[in-house]
């Protein structure tokens, strides 16, 4: 398993993409999975062949959307291990929850197991996420804690999920509105991301993904991160091999960051840029509103921090809050109570002893860990992304 050869460099022409390309994500030095690269579902076939788990039983868990969108495409590329699973009796199965976030709950992770059991799924089985960030949370949330742990597979459908949340092994459910406050760092023993995927999103779902890949150029990449608003056409027109160089590109940024930090204590929380605010929005708005919109409002929020502490200039925080127009987000919206927002970042899960951990920026790619922030700064933070208008 070989990494790719610096993973497209952002001046670098866009390449073509033909044969799969493969990205390895490594844990203490060691090889844990591969992130397959292709526009031709067979890829997938042919990646669970050649792999360990190629002899088990599969179940595919995806949502009451995309079953209908991808659900027969996917269990067709799947015919040559169906077809082997017959005989002795192991025939894939496919399992549907109800799409949204407001279902990525306890009760829904339930109802899978129960499926799993009613049909006899074992520990030599394993699990195939089919769809979003919601999927692919529930889906590997459940593969950690069913028979007390069972292989799965990410096949992310959406930008965000291909961007973010289908690496890094971080997993779980909402616990009475609060974001993903019961999970697991689980790994996945597969990704397969193909950029065809995102071509049946509508245009306010693809949008709401740029959040994630915007974040990752401003914590680590510069040179990305001018190079996504240089590319900015080919990829709202949804040209697959930009966006699969993009792609490629994010989930560098993000593996390597992973690697150093597995288990998030001390690098790894860059990440969370822009997440401190944006999740408080996202509970705020009874999940009205997508989680890219509210990583962006975040972002927006963290970037005005930064520049009242003096690290970033005005041009620089100009940029990074505009920087996110072009692709269809909004920097500001109608928060009726910024105290409620303020309130609820105080739940959040990078609260340790008593102390926030907030994610700031001194620069476009130079992310840094700051736990001074007042609760002051935050709420003026909050209100610079508040619009009585909108």
């Amino acid at each position: 398993m070989n990494r790719p050869n610096s993973a497209v460099p952002a001046p670098n022409p866009v390449s073509e993409v033909s044969a799969p390309r493969i990205m390895t994500v490594h844990k203490d030095g060691a090889p844990c999975y591969d992130i397959v690269y292709s526009l031709d579902l067979s890829e997938l076939t042919r990646a669970i062949v050649n792999s360990e788990f190629s002899k088990k039983r599969l179940c595919i868990i995806t949502d009451t959307n995309v079953i209908s969108l991808w659900g027969e495409q996917v269990m067709r590329a799947l015919k040559p291990l169906a077809e082997d699973a017959n005989a002795s009796g192991k025939e894939p199965m496919i399992y549907a929850i109800p799409a949204g976030e407001e279902n990525k709950t306890l009760g829904n992770v339930q109802e899978i197991y129960r499926f799993l059991i009613e049909n006899h799924f074992d520990r030599q089985s394993c699990l195939i996420a089919l769809g979003g960030g919601v999927v692919g949370d529930m889906t590997g949330y459940t593969a950690a804690t069913y028979l007390r742990g069972i292989d799965f597979i990410q096949v992310p459908t959406t930008l965000l999920a291909q961007a973010d949340s289908s690496i890094g092994g971080k997993t779980g459910v909402d616990f009475d509105g609060y974001k993903n406050m019961v999970g697991a760092f689980y790994m996945p023993k597969l990704v397969f991301a193909d950029a065809e995927f995102l071509k049946t999103l509508d245009e306010r779902q693809f949008s709401s993904g740029f959040a994630e890949i915007m974040k990752h150029g401003l914590i680590r990449d510069k040179e990305y991160y001018f190079w996504l608003l240089e590319h900015r056409d080919g990829i709202m027109a949804r040209d697959t091999k930009i966006l699969t160089d993009m792609l490629i590109r994010s989930n560098e940024i993000k593996r390597d960051v992973v690697e150093k930090d597995p288990y998030e204590k001390g690098e790894r929380m860059l990440l969370n840029f822009g997440h401190t605010v944006g999740h408080a929005i996202e509970k705020a708005s009874d999940f009205t509103m997508t989680h890219g919109e509210c990583v962006c409002l975040g972002c927006a929020a963290a970037a005005f921090l930064s520049l009242q502490r003096g690290y970033l200039s005005e041009q620089a925080y100009e940029q990074i809050r505009d920087g996110f127009l072009p692709f269809g987000l909004k920097i500001t919206t109608a928060i009726p109570d910024p105290e409620k927002i303020l309130r609820l970042t105080r739940s959040d899960k990078k609260v340790a002893s008593g102390k926030l951990r907030f994610i700031l920026l001194k620069d476009i790619g130079e992310a840094f860990i700051d736990t001074s922030v007042t609760d002051e700064e935050i709420l003026s933070a909050i209100k610079a992304v508040t619009d009585p208008a909108v």
